[in-house]
């Protein structure tokens, strides 16, 4: 009988303690928006906008701004012609630092040189607009597909690292008129 009373004790307190967490200043968003778009502009100029299905803000100590359902960066040159992009399934950014993480899928397009940057984890460092991974990366040109363990790059990825290359695959772009 004592042990059933136990029994009962222990599984009453576990739905509180769940309900404390999830009541924690940390854990419930303070905001929540749905079909959001962020610009950052300098001068009157677009650099940047980000669009996401749906965006979680978390106040306390460490503010983040959560992008649960994946979100897109559009990077701008100065003539305000989209240069390049940043996708993901999944998206965090750590207000303090300015450090995005982008997880999942993700994808970095550059449209002035034609290449396709692929990984799962991204970091892009707001601050010095950068970005890096230590993920393995796949590069993709019309001329070319490049593969590496990781990668440091500018965040319009004009300029880039990538360290320990595994495969460059070149392929050839001329082809005659018969096919062959």
């Amino acid at each position: 009988m004592v042990a059933f009373f136990a029994m009962i004790f222990v599984s009453c307190e576990n739905p509180i303690t769940v309900v404390k967490e999830l009541s924690q200043e940390d854990t419930l968003a303070a905001i929540t928006a749905m079909d959001i778009v962020y610009l950052r502009s300098d001068s009157g100029n677009i650099q940047m906008k980000l669009t996401a299905k749906r965006m979680n803000q978390f106040d306390g100590d460490n503010p983040v701004i959560e992008f649960p359902e994946g979100f897109i960066a559009y990077f701008f040159d100065s003539l305000n012609v989209i240069s390049s992009t940043i996708k993901a399934d999944y998206g965090i950014n750590y207000e303090k630092t300015k450090l995005m993480l982008a997880q999942n899928n993700v994808e970095v397009v550059n449209f002035e040189t034609q290449e396709t940057l692929v990984t799962e984890t991204l970091y892009w460092d707001q601050n010095n607009k950068t970005i890096f991974t230590r993920a393995a990366v796949t590069i993709t040109s019309p001329d070319r597909i490049i593969q590496g363990d990781s990668l440091t790059a500018s965040e319009g990825f004009e300029q880039r690292v990538i360290h320990n290359i595994r495969a460059v695959i070149e392929f050839d772009e001329e082809v005659d008129e018969s096919g062959s």
